[in-house]
């Protein structure tokens, strides 16, 4: 199985490395004895992140998730890097494709298949939903200093 690269850390920030997209099939998630889903890896953990959670996923062509799912309280966000597939939510079934991207409420029962002949890769961002004010909108500060490489 395919580990994350951690490739540099301080005290304020942390990099790594998942490799390339089309290595992605090497990852598998294992979430019990019987539940392995292939293709999929979780980042946050090796990046200490606070405020939330990433996965890629690539399926392949003809895969599905193979399951519906709910969340208690986190929202989540789907990019689609690269093929093309359907994804459903309460449902609904539609097109995605490179460039498409997909919010879903905590409670949107949700599900994604690859019913194309390429791979299709994913990114999810999963974080707390209802949590981001106005103030937030403004948080970044850009400094009066160069930048120097």
């Amino acid at each position: 199985m395919k580990q994350i690269q951690k490739l540099s850390e301080a005290k304020n920030y942390s990099a790594i490395n998942l490799g390339k997209f089309s290595d992605l099939k090497d990852y598998t998630l294992e979430l019990g004895p019987e539940i392995r889903i292939p293709g999929k890896v979780f980042g946050a953990k090796n990046l200490g992140t606070t405020g939330g959670e990433f996965s890629f996923q690539v399926f392949a062509p003809g895969q599905e998730t193979g399951f519906l799912h709910t969340h208690r309280n986190h929202e989540e966000l789907y990019f689609f890097l690269s093929g093309k597939g359907e994804f459903q939510v309460d449902g609904k079934v539609f097109p995605v494709e490179e460039g498409s991207v997909v919010r879903v409420a905590p409670e949107g029962k949700r599900s994604a298949r690859n019913n194309g002949s390429e791979p299709l890769v994913m990114l999810c961002v999963q974080y707390r939903g209802n949590t981001f004010t106005s103030d937030d909108a403004a948080d970044g500060n850009i400094l009066n200093e160069p930048v120097k490489w």
